[in-house]
């Protein structure tokens, strides 16, 4: 198959979307697959380039569309609207390359759809958050309570809070209007968890489409890398800071969506409870204070996350938001720690009654007594590790990507099933 990448996030810049889609796009060269990528453009980079025998187009956008005059090397993001340069670019690039097959991820989606025109190629779109139909991309409300879906002048006052007036408003007139024309071109939906499966067919509606039937819908999950790209990083800054004891280990960014005040009140009800150890970064809705008995590390390498993996107890991952999916839930029971998650959203994919704990968004009594399960019988705790990591298989990349090689055969057999009705 001729298969076009067509995606927000891809490398040199660090990032889980990133690394995923590269390894997408090589796993299927290896399967014999002609792979091209179209991306957005970054300072500094070439506009075409062979990453190891996959054809990288880095597309203009309005914004960028004089390279000269753009000097700095920071990501760029793809606007939540069609942009006219990219779609002049993803044109061009689709006539000659002649896909047969096209993947796409991200708000650059919505630049594909103008492009596809009357063109009847396949298209299969990775739903990894809400971004198609939640101009925050969190289906949370004001930032602070789940949404229960898109309406004009809620997200008009949502998205203008949480970007700033201008740029929230054009944020969210772009992704209502834009929505229907992409679901009208989607021949299959590729969720990483069920809930987002649910939410995305429910508010984004790609059910009909131009071919008039419905369309194909799998869930596959973030895939696991087995070995750490940083494995030649001294870890030694960040290791030698952990306690010598095992400890709770929270790991995502500090913000208040990750539920870090949830998870602060409930481990101050615990009764001398181990240490607490949080692994992330710093965002524009940190919490102002953290609690002094815990420890802080901050951009820490991936190969050091995973060995404070190796020394926790458990994992707690108290999210307010509904998790997409949850790589770093994953991350943890791929070593054998049983995790505590949030219900509703992607942690139920991952985390049963055998393999960890499950506790409603937000309810700090919960969150402390589920805590205290796991300090409290270490046998449990060690029986819900060994079924977590056995689970964990499922999320390992040799098991996952050879799953969108069968989305895309489905979704060429579904196109062809409609063009010939």
């Amino acid at each position: 198959m001729r298969i076009l990448l067509v995606t927000d996030h891809y490398p040199p810049f660090i990032g889980g979307a990133h690394r995923q889609n590269r390894l997408i796009a090589r796993a299927m060269v290896e399967r014999d697959h002609e792979i091209a990528v179209a991306t957005p453009w970054h300072g500094g980079l070439p506009r075409v380039e062979d990453d190891e025998g996959i054809a990288v187009h880095r597309l203009l956008q309005l914004r960028t569309s004089i390279p000269a005059l753009i000097r700095d090397e920071r990501q760029r993001h793809q606007p939540p609207f069609p942009d006219p340069v990219t779609v002049v670019g993803l044109r061009r690039l689709i006539d000659r390359f002649e896909p047969e097959v096209i993947h796409a991820y991200g708000w650059i989606s919505f630049s594909l759809a103008v492009a596809l025109g009357r063109r009847r190629i396949p298209l299969l779109l990775s739903a990894r958050d809400y971004g198609y139909f939640c101009a925050t991309r969190t289906l949370l409300q004001n930032g602070e309570r789940p949404c229960s879906g898109p309406s004009p002048l809620k997200c008009l006052h949502c998205s203008g809070d949480y970007y700033g007036k201008p740029k929230g408003w054009a944020a969210a007139v772009g992704v209502f209007a834009s929505k229907p024309l992409l679901a009208r071109k989607v021949t299959g939906l590729h969720s990483v968890s069920a809930y987002v499966d649910d939410v995305t067919m429910e508010h984004m509606k790609p059910d009909a489409g131009e071919r008039g039937g419905p369309i194909v819908r799998v869930t596959i999950p973030s895939f696991q890398i087995g070995s750490d790209p940083d494995r030649d990083v001294d870890l030694d800054p960040w290791l030698s800071r952990l306690p010598d004891e095992p400890f709770i280990l929270y790991v995502g960014a500090f913000r208040k969506v990750k539920g870090l005040e949830t998870l602060f009140a409930a481990y101050g009800r615990l009764d001398d409870p181990p240490p607490l150890v949080l692994i992330g970064t710093h965002e524009r809705d940190s919490p102002a204070a953290f609690p002094s008995a815990a420890t802080l590390l901050t951009d820490a390498p991936h190969a050091a996350v995973m060995r404070a993996w190796d020394r926790a107890m458990f994992g707690v991952m108290p999210s307010l938001w509904p998790e997409p999916f949850g790589s770093t839930v994953a991350e943890g029971m791929t070593r054998g720690k049983p995790v505590i998650g949030t219900t509703p959203g992607g942690h139920s994919d991952m985390i049963d009654e055998e393999s960890g704990i499950l506790v409603p968004q937000d309810d700090v009594d919960a969150l402390a007594e589920a805590m205290a399960t796991l300090i409290g019988d270490p046998e449990k705790r060690d029986a819900y590790g060994r079924v977590a990591a056995e689970r964990a298989r499922e999320f390992a990349a040799e098991s996952v990507l050879p799953r969108f090689e069968r989305a895309y055969e489905a979704v060429l057999a579904a196109n062809a099933s409609g063009a010939g009705a």
